[in-house]
């Protein structure tokens, strides 16, 4: 087990698993090869569809034997096997939670039929009365609370939908894209790993690919282990592991601003939905927000403050790296122009 421990094994999943004596993992992320024909590095994705699909068996009960009783099983799929992920999970006497939507912009654009622009992420467990869901580390504003101020809604937020169009596809031109196909967003990982995992808890990754879930295990203080077929993949995923050390630890002094607070920041910027302009003008509505992200970073001790969040909130719309709230009528109304937006920006700063 011990050579498991935060390390990238390198090897066939099925293989791999079937060597450990009993259940180790506290939460496992599989974002498996869909068989769309996809040349990955060692793999070609494309077999028959009873092969594929009895693979995904052998897979599936791999991860099974290896999840804890009160474990977590998300698996990311595209439309034509979601059908039998569901049907495989039955079999295994996996509960489902969620069948959740990942809808996303940058879709597979298509000559003869509609855009694709969704991917399926199925959330089971293995004892539906018993297992881990931490709903205060997900929760977002709701509507009651950032539009129509209703005094009963719950002060923590809403539940998120099963719907999750925050997380746009990690697109070639994106400054979180690295060389690997496939990526998944790291904000959207994030979601998971708080959602159904504790800190030091162990989190598993049967196809590790670039390493996202790797990663953002680690940032977020699980324990983890990918698998990965291709020793190349494998060994670029440990060095994106290495550049995640040194990032601020809950406890330990006041935090300085950096790259990966940007990050968090823009995340649940977009995760909620409450343009810069309102939340300026709304101090119950930035606490509550400034309150969600000193939760999400894991800043207790030494909060980062309203005034600060508003700050750097427009220090990066300035330098354009908040990006807009899609279909916002006070953002469309604010990029009107350049000179308007600059004078509402200092006016804010000077409050």
């Amino acid at each position: 087990m011990q050579k498991l421990l935060n390390k990238i094994v390198c090897g066939d999943c099925i293989e791999v698993l079937g060597k450990i004596g009993g259940p180790f993992a506290d939460l496992i992320f599989a974002d498996p090869p869909f068989n769309i024909g996809y040349k990955y590095d060692k793999y070609y994705d494309r077999v028959k569809k009873k092969n594929y699909i009895a693979w995904t068996k052998d897979w599936m009960i791999a991860c099974k034997k290896v999840l804890k009783p009160n474990g977590s099983f998300y698996i990311a799929i595209g439309d034509d096997y979601a059908a039998n992920i569901k049907i495989i999970a039955d079999e295994l006497g996996l509960f489902m939670r969620n069948w959740i939507i990942w809808h996303y912009s940058f879709g597979q654009q298509m000559k003869t039929k509609f855009a694709r622009s969704h991917t399926h992420i199925f959330y089971f467990v293995n004892d539906k009365k018993d297992f881990i869901f931490n709903d205060e580390k997900v929760r977002v504003i709701s509507d009651r609370q950032k539009k129509y101020r209703d005094k009963r809604a719950n002060p923590e937020g809403k539940m998120p939908d099963d719907v999750w169009d925050e997380y746009p596809r990690v697109c070639g031109t994106f400054d979180e894209r690295i060389n690997f196909p496939c990526q998944m967003p790291e904000s959207l990982l994030a979601r998971i790993i708080r959602g159904s995992s504790n800190e030091t808890n162990w989190v598993l990754d049967p196809f590790s690919g670039s390493g996202t879930t790797a990663v953002v295990s680690h940032k977020l203080n699980r324990v983890y282990t990918g698998i990965e077929i291709s020793k190349n993949y494998s060994k670029e995923s440990e060095k994106r592991i290495k550049e995640t050390e040194g990032l601020p630890i809950e406890g330990e002094g006041k935090r300085k601003w950096s790259t990966q607070h940007e990050i968090e920041l823009k995340g649940l910027y977009h995760e909620n939905k409450v343009p810069t302009e309102q939340l300026a003008d709304d101090p119950d509505l930035l606490i509550l927000f400034t309150n969600k992200f000193n939760m999400r970073i894991g800043t207790i001790l030494n909060p980062f403050q309203p005034k600060q969040l508003i700050q750097h909130l427009i220090q990066m719309r300035k330098s354009a790296k908040l990006g807009p709230l899609r279909g916002h009528p006070i953002m469309r109304k604010m990029e009107k122009s350049e000179s308007e937006r600059k004078s509402w920006e200092n006016g804010v700063i000077m409050r």
